[in-house]
């Protein structure tokens, strides 16, 4: 039992950090501007990890290809984390920590679902 829900509730946490996080990235909020314009990124890495976070985000949500979205998102996530510890900061415009503990989550749950599913991935699959 525990092994049919663990994976579907990694998928969703993944997912929906993932997606809520496109309305801010997609609206040029006040906080994604100031981040990718920290990483000298500012509107097209604004724009096109946000346009790779939905791709994961729906790649991690349909079964036969969650293994490629999760991966997607590990790149993604392990690239948020490396901006917070040597860039950002941990602490971004007072929100506490949230958006890294967010990138952690996600990292965690996609890490979590490449091993699940590293049977459905070519270079993974002798493991």
């Amino acid at each position: 039992m525990v092994t049919k829900i663990l994976p579907w509730v990694a998928r969703i946490l993944a997912a929906v950090i993932l997606l809520q996080t496109l309305f801010y990235k997609f609206s040029a909020s006040d906080e994604s501007v100031y981040i990718f314009s920290a990483l000298h990124a500012e509107p097209w890495g604004r724009i096109g990890s946000g346009v790779l976070e939905l791709i994961a985000s729906i790649l991690i949500l349909v079964p036969r290809t969650t293994a490629w979205g999760a991966l997607l998102g590990l790149g993604l996530m392990g690239g948020a984390i490396l901006s917070h510890l040597f860039v950002l900061g941990l602490v971004v415009k007072d929100d506490g920590g949230l958006l890294f503990i967010y990138a952690l989550l996600v990292f965690i749950s996609c890490l979590y679902l490449v091993w699940i599913y590293r049977k459905s991935l070519p270079v993974l699959n002798k493991i």
